[in-house]
């Protein structure tokens, strides 16, 4: 393992708003101009290089990961040393002078490779809850915090969730589950491929690597790093989107890969996704985890990767407020 580089593992912010049904139809969060966008995230400390929008929401590729803006909805996911948790006054700032409430906080990541790098509030998870709790509204009254351990010390999850309801079944959002990969130790010969070569394109990366196959369907906004690195975002069927960030020097590589999908879709269409994802990366150790209402979403995962010759070593489950269940699964490669 280096002593020292790039850290991988991302930290994951998504917040929900109310407001009034005009200013959603006319855009919600959407109304928020690229001036105030760039303030959210100088105080992170990453910036936008790419970007793409539908009629649904807006896509950013960020210089450490990735940002989507729908109405009523922020997702901002960033790397690196990067300081998510410092986005949170100033989104609340913002959307307030849009007529928006903060309904909904869900903070997740798994386990740095490089801690002692990480700066406040990102010291410790300790550290990042107090701050959660300090910057979050006194109306979010339901939360839950949870670290979910694994059979390695290089893979656990750590989960924060608040809201303003501890159930809410008449939410739209419940038949969606979001997925979130982490995985390490890629194949070595797959790794090079995240090397940039002269006068190379993002789209020529996306083909070579096998990344446009994990969904053909999808329209992909994609960025190339100098010497090495990658980044996409994907917008599929209107209001979904995937996202890949890959990190791929050797001793500390690393990619994710997330989606967000519906129960009530064809369930050999996530099948088949983990298949390809899997089969594009070759992780030696890997870590799912799934947020759905269901239970029907998490148990696909192993039945989809086991026949690559991944193994699942462990599975772990909790509930929180709102969000449903969040389930934690690790693998390895059997070649390990």
């Amino acid at each position: 393992m280096a002593v020292s580089g790039f850290e991988g593992f991302e930290k994951r912010l998504e917040l929900h708003f109310s407001g009034d049904d005009p200013v959603i139809q006319m855009g919600g969060l959407r109304q928020l101009d690229f001036e105030s966008i760039e303030q959210v995230l100088n105080a992170v400390q990453c910036t936008v290089v790419s970007a793409v929008g539908n009629q649904y929401f807006d896509s950013y590729v960020l210089s450490e990961s990735s940002l989507f803006v729908y109405p009523t909805k922020i997702i901002i996911k960033t790397c690196g040393t990067t300081q998510l948790l410092k986005s949170i006054l100033p989104l609340i700032q913002f959307s307030c002078e849009l007529g928006f409430v903060m309904s909904e906080c869900r903070y997740t990541r798994g386990n740095f490779i490089f801690p002692k790098a990480q700066p406040y509030p990102h010291t410790n998870f300790k550290d990042e809850i107090f701050y959660l709790q300090e910057q979050l509204p006194i109306h979010l009254c339901y939360r839950k915090a949870s670290v979910m351990p694994s059979k390695f010390i290089s893979h656990s999850w750590h989960v924060f969730i608040a809201s303003d309801k501890f159930y809410d079944i008449n939410s739209p959002n419940n038949d969606l589950f979001t997925i979130e990969i982490c995985m390490t130790e890629l194949d070595r010969v797959t790794a090079r491929k995240f090397f940039k070569h002269p006068n190379m394109a993002a789209n020529e990366m996306t083909e070579i690597t096998g990344i446009s196959e994990i969904n053909p369907n999808a329209l992909i906004c994609d960025f190339v790093f100098d010497p090495c690195g990658y980044s996409m975002n994907g917008i599929d069927n209107g209001d979904r989107y995937s996202t890949i960030h890959v990190t791929p020097e050797d001793g500390f590589s690393y990619a994710s890969y997330e989606c967000v999908g519906s129960i009530y879709d064809d369930p050999n269409h996530i099948v088949n996704i983990l298949k390809k994802v899997v089969q594009v990366f070759r992780p030696g150790t890997m870590s799912i985890s799934t947020t759905s209402t269901s239970n029907e979403v998490w148990t696909r995962v192993a039945k989809a990767v086991e026949p690559l010759g991944i193994k699942c070593r462990s599975c772990t489950m909790d509930d929180f407020p709102s969000a449903g269940s969040v389930v934690f699964q690790t693998f390895t490669s059997c070649r390990k």
